[in-house]
């Protein structure tokens, strides 16, 4: 009788190890990323989240895309916050902003210009904005890329993209590329120097900088010198560590990044393809040095830690850093959020690192 209970323990005992290697597997060995369920934000981000919700956002996927772009974002709970704390709502200042539009191969792509003050030849960012390729543009992305000239002293070519459902899948990769050939072609006539091209994106738009690096090595074409993912889409796993953690997070939760996925991709088929699911390309050689940020309460934590894994191994060097008790989108709140000061700081670090180099 003993024997048998021994072997019966014995038995549950390695059916509860397998589970758990199963579980592991299941997250494609993303746990390891986990840093606790339940992480609460900071007072500064659970200040900016308050006035998300009093603005009452509805839920993404009860929206069809055109009354999305309606929804109030978090950039407009920042405004309503400085207000509440009687500070001043004006944008971060810099030498010059010009709005224009370039030839791309499917039509008119519209860019903003951020020119720092004082004299060029400056470096050039290409920066591409967040909303996961359907909602969002140059006014809700503004933000980041005046504190990027600041701290830079670069010139900023933000861009904006064809979006979804209108535009599927390739259609805004298709046109990043495009304004970053534009940016090569034209660098001089921006006070720019062509020598020193740097890529930074937020979210869909970190997805898309990764991308235009790995299709300008395709092809061979200018590399740019650097490239800032700042808590990038890089694949299509919603069973992350991170997706499962904060599977109800805000702003962005699981549900609105499925939705995301279902207005972009022809099929999901198209969440493989190497430059939606980055962790899926076999050959990260070549790519230019990079600096990834992510954010603890965000379900796209696992998978920008993954991709910084993956391109150490590759050879890239690569500067990677988790901001704790702060959410998707806090990257561009330095005027009331800390974590976004210090967050661009140690972008602007990596770039300017670089740009120093290339001179």
């Amino acid at each position: 009788m003993n024997a048998l209970i021994k072997n019966i323990r014995n038995f549950v005992t390695i059916v509860g190890i397998l589970t758990l290697v199963s579980m592991d597997l299941t997250q494609n060995s993303f746990a390891a990323d986990s840093t606790g369920m339940g992480a609460k934000p900071n007072a500064q981000m659970q200040a900016v989240l308050d006035e998300f919700t009093i603005l009452g956002p509805k839920p993404l996927g009860s929206l069809p895309a055109i009354e999305a772009r309606k929804q109030p974002s978090p950039a407009d709970a920042v405004k309503a916050l400085l207000k509440k704390q009687g500070k001043s709502v004006e944008p971060e200042a810099v030498g010059k902003v010009e709005n224009k539009t370039i030839a791309g191969a499917a039509g008119q792509i519209p860019i903003r210009i951020y020119t720092p003050k004082g004299q060029g030849p400056y470096p050039v960012i290409v920066y591409y904005h967040g909303g996961g390729w359907v909602i969002a543009d140059l006014d809700t992305y503004d933000a980041s890329p005046r504190a990027l000239v600041n701290a830079t002293n670069a010139v900023v070519v933000s861009a904006h993209y064809r979006q979804a459902p209108e535009y599927k899948f390739p259609s805004a990769h298709d046109d990043a590329l495009e304004a970053y050939k534009w940016v090569l072609e034209h660098a001089k006539e921006l006070n720019g120097d062509p020598k020193r091209i740097a890529l930074v994106g937020e979210s869909a738009g970190g997805n898309m900088a990764a991308a235009v690096s790995v299709m300008a090595r395709e092809h061979k074409m200018q590399m740019p010198i650097y490239q800032v993912l700042v808590y990038p889409i890089a694949g299509d796993n919603v069973k992350t560590a991170s997706y499962i953690e904060n599977a109800k997070s805000k702003p962005l939760d699981r549900a609105g990044m499925q939705w995301f996925f279902k207005q972009y991709l022809n099929s999901p088929a198209d969440g493989k393809n190497h430059l939606i699911s980055l962790l899926s390309e076999k050959d990260l050689t070549g790519l230019p040095p990079t600096t990834i940020i992510t954010a603890q309460i965000d379900p796209l934590r696992s998978e920008g830690k993954a991709y910084a894994d993956l391109l150490q191994k590759a050879g890239i060097i690569v500067r990677y850093k988790n901001y704790e008790g702060v959410t998707h989108e806090f990257f561009g709140m330095g005027a009331v959020v800390d974590k976004a000061k210090e967050a661009q700081q140690f972008v602007a670090e990596g770039l300017n690192e670089a740009f120093k180099g290339s001179k």
